[in-house]
């Protein structure tokens, strides 16, 4: 029983990183129709830039850390969508993913220029550091955090969505963006605050994983292609099917790991394979016509 509880608290703080940062790419992709493979790059710029505010200090600084880290990483975002994204919007899916992969090169070298090549690790406030037991299992505290920013990102983001002008006009333009633009909805800076807002989910995500891993060039690589699995399989574009696809990835990871540790990232892809074999516009993507 332990056993289990661990596992499931476990596979539960994997899916809640996941979903904060796939729901961006998701959002992203459903107000812009735009492939964005730099959003890797987002997260790893949120967790270097928590590792540099921290240092080498455990304190609340970890607190304000993570927030600053996630704004200077929207602001980021909303230079790239200026810079380069908003010349793909409505081009063939290859014109974006070229465009959006220099950009995910230029920004893993700028990084290295700035953090180098080596490996970070990040303090965690003394707050932060105890363990809860239930059930005779121990567990981090940081995981039960973790867990509840991405239930408080789910509910704001469904709340932003369904019960404010900007969600009104994000769900607008994935339904009909040029009726959305003829009744004189400024259309072009619309797309940029949702790609501000994907960069900022990224970028927090991130940051807030940061303490539970090593903060290095490459990881920017890793988790675009677990965010790709995670959208893909609760359907381009769709919120809730992200938090569900965060949920199948990473609880195939955790079985995975505890079955056959050598083979646990295929257990992740042979989820995606029978879940698109099923549905191939996804859980609850909706096929494009």
């Amino acid at each position: 029983m332990g056993r289990i509880v661990i596992e499931t608290i476990g596979g539960l703080s994997a899916a809640g990183s996941l979903f904060v940062v796939a729901t961006g790419l998701t959002l992203v992709f459903g107000a812009m129709r735009v492939i964005n493979l730099a959003h890797g790059s987002f997260y790893m710029y949120g967790a270097f830039l928590v590792s540099t505010f921290v240092g080498t200090t455990t304190g609340l600084r970890f607190f304000w850390a993570v927030a600053l880290a996630a704004i200077i990483v929207s602001l980021l975002g909303m230079v790239v969508d200026f810079t380069v994204v908003r010349f793909t919007v409505n081009r063939d899916p290859l014109t974006q993913l070229l465009a959006t992969f220099g950009v995910f090169l230029i920004l893993a070298d700028l990084g290295q220029h700035f953090w180098g090549t080596g490996f970070r690790a990040v303090p965690l406030a003394s707050v932060l550091t105890g363990k809860v037991t239930i059930s005779g299992a121990t567990f981090p505290v940081f995981d039960l955090l973790i867990t509840g920013i991405a239930i408080l990102v789910g509910v704001a983001l469904w709340l932003m969505l369904r019960h404010s002008v900007f969600g009104w006009r994000v769900r607008a333009a994935v339904d009909d963006p040029e009726l959305l633009q003829a009744s004189g909805v400024d259309l072009r800076r619309l797309q940029m605050g949702v790609f501000a807002l994907g960069a900022l989910l990224a970028g927090l995500g991130g940051a807030i994983v940061a303490p539970q891993t090593v903060v290095a060039p490459g990881i920017d690589e890793s988790i675009i292609v677990a965010a790709f699995l995670v959208t893909v399989i609760g359907g381009l574009g769709s919120v809730l099917g992200t938090a569900l696809g965060a949920l199948i990835i990473a609880f195939a990871q955790t079985v995975g790991a505890v079955v056959a540790p050598t083979w646990a990232s295929t257990f992740t892809f042979l989820a995606a394979i029978i879940v698109l074999a099923v549905r191939p516009s996804g859980l609850l993507g909706v096929p494009e016509r």
